[in-house]
């Protein structure tokens, strides 16, 4: 017999919905001792590598849970920094500084909330197709005070217990934007362009050589 996979899957995905599998292993494991794993929040579309990271994502959890912890598991959403606001400023055709300010603020900070869940639906299917267990219904945004708060709580508790300390780093900045960028937001804007090139042939001269033959200088920046 030959098994359709896909198929099989969905089926899966849905018998586990029926009796609510995912919320029925937290509800035996409450009393249990407790096992946190932070989960770095997303943005943008789903794409190869959130898929690879979340199955290890839910791997972890799922074995702490089989050994008695209970393992809350919320999801997230990642509403601060560049992206969002290369997404807004897209939107806008605005591209400095000045603009944000004249627009103000306030404004422009709603109009980053307001594209925060612009991808919930894609995420909540892509994520729930790929079975992994998660709250999206109690889910987080980094923008959230409670959030921000814990991060701040975390930092201090690091830093009383001397685990912070000072030291450079060679980082992009973005001169436009003031500020310095991640690796990921670097290659954000990334466009490809020609690079001019010149190549020269020098044929050489000399009786031992073979005919046709040539040296070849290459430069980029002629």
């Amino acid at each position: 017999m030959s098994i359709n996979f896909p198929k099989t899957e969905e089926e899966i995905l849905h018998f586990w919905k029926h009796i609510k599998a995912f919320e029925t292993q937290l509800d035996l494991t409450r009393d249990g001792p407790r096992f946190t794993f932070y989960d770095g929040p997303p943005f943008g579309l789903p794409h190869y590598g959130h898929l690879l990271a979340s199955t290890i994502k839910d791997i972890i959890p799922r074995y702490w849970s089989m050994k008695g912890y209970h393992v809350v598991r919320r999801f997230g959403w990642d509403t601060h920094g560049l992206p969002v606001e290369h997404e807004i400023n897209k939107k806008l055709q605005i591209s400095s500084g000045e603009a944000v300010m004249q627009m103000g603020i306030e404004n422009y900070n709603a109009e980053c909330r307001a594209i925060v869940m612009k991808y919930s639906n894609e995420w909540r299917q892509v994520i729930e197709r790929l079975g992994r267990w998660i709250d999206f219904d109690n889910d987080y945004k980094s923008m959230d005070v409670t959030f921000m708060e814990s991060c701040w709580w975390v930092f201090k508790q690091l830093y009383d217990n001397g685990h912070v300390y000072r030291a450079y780093q060679i980082m992009p900045f973005s001169t436009a934007l003031g500020t310095p960028l991640s690796h990921m937001e670097e290659k954000q804007n990334e466009k490809p362009t020609v690079d001019p090139a010149v190549v020269v042939a020098f044929p050489v001269l000399d009786i031992y050589s073979q005919e046709n033959t040539s040296l070849l200088i290459y430069t980029t920046t002629p």
